[in-house]
């Protein structure tokens, strides 16, 4: 059977998720108690946005090094958290109505300069129903990259660092997702809007800064080491981990990624509470609890590379647990 790109590693089983999922339910039917959502993220996205707004307007007239400085250690973790916050939007997970949600993502990617918060949702949405599939899985590396970066470190650093650029490229090839519509333009609005706005009243230096900031808070950073602990093969054939390091706390729980790809519908501060309620299922499975080792790793470790990631072609699964749903 032909699977397509050569290099992966492929499972002819479904993705773990769905019968975990089940199995939990059965077991802990209790854990529905923590489906819902949590309003009082959207007070956290105007706080964060706000704080970054305000060390923009900082920064002006600082020297090159303090803009830098300051962008890796404060900007990236505040547009970092501004991502989770986008990701929480994507599942519905702060307001009842979607709309409202996509509004909140809109705000919250301002300070990632670049408009992405609705198609985020678009395709990520598409991981959550078929992980591993590479003709819908964004998440996955194109062939191409994977052959380009092989096990080289400074090649893996370079794909890091400018990983929202690659990122970028991955929804090329996923053609069962509308690229441009009103939403998007919307979003497009909202943030370039801004974008403007800022220039105008406060100059290039802080939009620079808001925009290393983005680049650091995915890119070449503990922080984005995130990226890397999600789904990359760690010598077992696990494809999903978690990371529960104090990191976490500065990241709105992002690290519980079992977790939350088996109940998409948990809000983040739910998270712990359902790993405590079913840690028969949790404890055993390998995790992380250092992203600032796991980004060394991947860098030095010439036995991880981009290749090191389980595909599948069973499309099924968008009808069993769907992200966003109360069910």
């Amino acid at each position: 059977m032909s699977f397509g790109p050569e290099g992966f590693s492929y499972s002819a089983e479904p993705a773990p998720h769905k019968a975990r999922t089940q199995a939990i339910l059965r077991q802990h039917p209790d854990v529905r108690k923590l489906i819902g959502r949590n309003p009082y993220s959207f007070l956290a996205i105007v706080g964060i946005v706000a704080l970054q707004l305000a060390a923009a307007a900082w920064v002006v007239g600082k020297p090159w090094w303090v803009v830098l400085l300051l962008a890796y250690t404060v900007g990236a973790v505040a547009n970092h958290a501004l991502f989770v916050q986008m990701h929480e939007c994507t599942h519905n997970l702060i307001f009842k109505k979607r709309v409202l949600n996509t509004l909140a993502g809109c705000l919250a990617n301002i300070p990632s300069v670049f408009p992405a918060s609705v198609s985020f949702q678009r395709y990520h949405l598409k991981h959550h129903a078929y992980q591993g599939v590479y003709e819908l899985d964004a998440d996955i590396p194109s062939e191409w990259e994977a052959k380009w970066v092989g096990n080289s470190s400074i090649r893996k650093a370079i794909w890091l660092a400018l990983f929202p650029i690659f990122a970028t490229f991955h929804t090329l090839r996923i053609k069962e997702v509308q690229v441009f519509d009103r939403w998007i333009l919307l979003n497009w609005a909202i943030v370039v809007g801004a974008d403007i706005l800022i220039v105008l009243t406060l100059g290039w230096t802080a939009l620079l800064y808001l925009l290393a900031s983005m680049f650091f808070a995915a890119g070449l950073h503990p922080l984005g080491a995130r990226w890397i602990q999600r789904h990359y093969l760690m010598g077992s054939p696990q494809e999903t981990y978690s990371y529960y390091g104090a990191l976490n706390r500065v990241a709105f729980n992002v690290g519980y990624h079992n977790e939350h790809h088996d109940f998409p519908s948990v809000p983040w501060h739910r998270l712990p509470r359902l790993k405590a309620a079913a840690s028969e299922w949790y404890d055993g499975l390998e995790a992380h609890h250092s992203w600032t080792r796991l980004l060394f790793r991947y860098v030095f470790d010439s036995e991880i590379t981009l290749y090191s990631r389980m595909l599948r072609e069973d499309r099924g699964g968008e009808k069993t647990y769907r992200a966003g749903s109360d069910a």
